[in-house]
Order: structure tokens, then sequence, then C-alpha cells
């Protein structure tokens, strides 16, 4: 069967065969995801859509892995707090990224960095969704292999990431793993700047708070 060219395809068509290459990257990331971006497989709606599949999947780990190999305690547990322990490093990465190579000619753009970290994703919501249900049928002792699986799992969605990067912004392996690292030491910086800014605005919002107070006292 001959493929539609992808110019004649339907807006639905374009996003399912985007969905699909996501695939593709996983199992031939250099390939994949130079194709992603250069050749435009991708789409941002696809990238989404993995990303939310990666969100909907944390909270479902919660309620159906096993106690034996996660104890959630509801009472004390925000969704929302829980969905940023995700969103917000991947934004911190993302940005990170594409400020540090834009400074020494990266390639990549910031939605093409979003894209890419989005569709590595794809291994953790593929391997993690069968052993989230696998985690009901194994006793403590079977309990090791979930436990190195699901490590794996993570392993290899930073591994993509990794060479994800290095195909968008046409960097050679040394010059990639060099980035990386620089890129995880900026998101720290970029913690400690939010956590000086936020700090800043937290004490002035207490001190206009208590000069509002001892007016209405003196009124």
């Amino acid at each position: 069967m001959i493929a539609k060219p992808k110019e004649n395809m339907t807006p639905k068509e374009k996003y399912i065969d985007s969905l699909k290459f996501a695939l593709y990257c996983m199992t031939h990331p250099l390939d994949g995801f130079w194709d992603l971006t250069h050749e435009k497989r991708g789409t941002y709606a696809a990238a989404n859509t993995i990303l939310a599949a990666a969100l909907v999947l944390r909270i479902m780990k919660l309620k159906y892995t096993s106690f034996l190999f996660m104890q959630v305690y509801w009472e004390d547990l925000n969704i929302f707090l829980y969905l940023a322990s995700v969103i917000f490093p991947l934004s911190l990465w993302v940005v990170g990224n594409w400020a540090l190579t834009t400074l020494f000619d990266g390639k990549g753009k910031l939605g093409q960095v979003y894209m890419a970290t989005c569709y590595a994703f794809t291994p953790y919501v593929l391997i993690q969704f069968p052993l989230m249900i696998f985690s009901n049928f194994v006793t403590v002792q079977e309990g090791q292999f979930y436990s190195v699986v699901s490590a794996l799992s993570l392993v290899y969605a930073a591994l993509l990431v990794i060479a994800a990067m290095g195909q968008i912004h046409e960097y050679s392996a040394g010059k990639n793993i060099l980035f990386t690292v620089a890129t995880l030491f900026a998101m720290l910086v970029m913690i400690f700047i939010l956590m000086i800014f936020f700090s800043m605005i937290s004490q002035g919002v207490a001190y206009f708070i208590s000069l509002a107070k001892e007016l209405m006292f003196r009124m």
C-alpha cells in the first residue's frame, strides 16, 4: 500500500501519523528526531498528547499500582502539585536548553525543544502502563523485576531526550553531553532565582499587609 503524501493528508491523518512517528523516534532516535524537526514529521498536537498521557498515567499509577510498590497518603496529596512536579522541570529544561544552545550555535527552536522532549516521553508511557497493571499480580519477592523495568523506562526516556537535543541542535556527541550537563546546571540557577523572586514578593506582600493592618488599627 502506497503511503499518502504528507501534503495530501487531512489534519486528523497528519495528527495520527505524527503520533505513530513517536514509535519510530523511540526505536530509531537519531534518524527519528532528525526527521521530527527537520522534515517536520512531528506536531505539537501529538507532543501535547504524549505529555498529557504521561500526566494521566502518573495519576493512574497512584490509584492502580499495587500498594506493595507505591503507598499513597491521599489526605496529604495535592494533585496539582503532583502534576507540577513534571510540568515545572519540563518547563525549566525546555527554556534552559533553548537559552543556552541559542548562545552557542544551536539550531533548535524553543518549540522544537519542547516537541522533541515530549516525544521522548513515549517509552515512559508505553512501559509504565502495562507495568502498573503487572504490579498487581506479583509478590514482594518478584518486585525487583518491577523496580528494574520501571527504572529502565526512565533511563530510556532520558537517553531519548539527550539524543533528541543532539539532533535538533546538530551537535556532536561530546558537545551535546556538555550542554546537557550545562542545561541541568541552568535549571538549578533558574530555581534559585525563582526562589529569591518569590521570597521578595512574599516579603513585600507581608509588609503591605502589616502596613494596612497598622493603618486600620490607628483609624
